[in-house]
């Protein structure tokens, strides 16, 4: 199997970082890529029609895309570790769609920054997105803290690596304000060998 990557993508970093957790590290060969919204990769599109990463090429199937079906395909391949079953499943699935809301709108503001040309640039949109990750991180330092101190799931793995882009992108902007909790659970968390080894290279 072949994962295309970029080691800049909080997505790709999510399912870096569960392979190091499910020991699958060395049954995918991770193809790095340059690509913007803007300017895809060529032949990406051939991967995955929406030309984002990250896709993982199968040998006997289609490529499959978007770090959540990604992620859930390599946990059931390693036996189901990250994702469990029952009623708790549902709530890997939640925190898991809040981090991943917390990147949608982190990586917005960072497109707005960095992609759009400054005179089409609306402060009114970067201050709600960020509005919407600073209600994300209340809801996880008030109502998920014991969840997160739990057993290992994927729902902690992505809220850490939606923690990791904040830090990375937009550390100016203070989201371990207010949330001290949140805060002291990610400096201990993001010290594990999957978290340290899917760093992207200049955090």
């Amino acid at each position: 199997m072949k994962l295309y990557y970029s080691p800049m993508s909080p997505y790709a970093r999510k399912v870096v970082a569960l392979l190091h957790e499910t020991g699958q590290q060395d049954d995918v060969e991770i193809v790095q890529v340059a690509t913007t919204p803007t300017q895809p990769m060529d032949g990406l599109a051939a991967k995955n029609p929406l030309s984002k990463i990250p896709a993982l090429e199968r040998i006997d199937g289609p490529t499959l895309y978007d770090s959540r079906v990604i992620c859930a395909f390599l946990d059931a391949r390693a036996g189901g570790k990250l994702y469990p079953v029952g009623l708790g499943k549902w709530d890997v699935l939640t925190l898991e769609a809040t981090a991943d809301g917390i990147l949608d709108c982190a990586v917005s503001i960072t497109y707005e920054g960095r992609v759009r040309p400054s005179e089409k640039q609306w402060d009114g949109w970067t201050d709600a997105q960020w509005s919407k990750i600073i209600g994300a991180c209340s809801a996880l330092n008030t109502r998920w803290m014991s969840h997160l101190n739990g057993p290992l799931d994927m729902g902690q793995i992505a809220v850490a690596c939606a923690l990791g882009y904040l830090d990375l992108r937009h550390d100016a902007r203070g989201w371990r304000k207010g949330h001290d909790t949140l805060a002291a659970w990610y400096e201990v968390f993001q010290q594990r060998e999957s978290l340290l080894k899917s760093a992207p290279p200049t955090q």
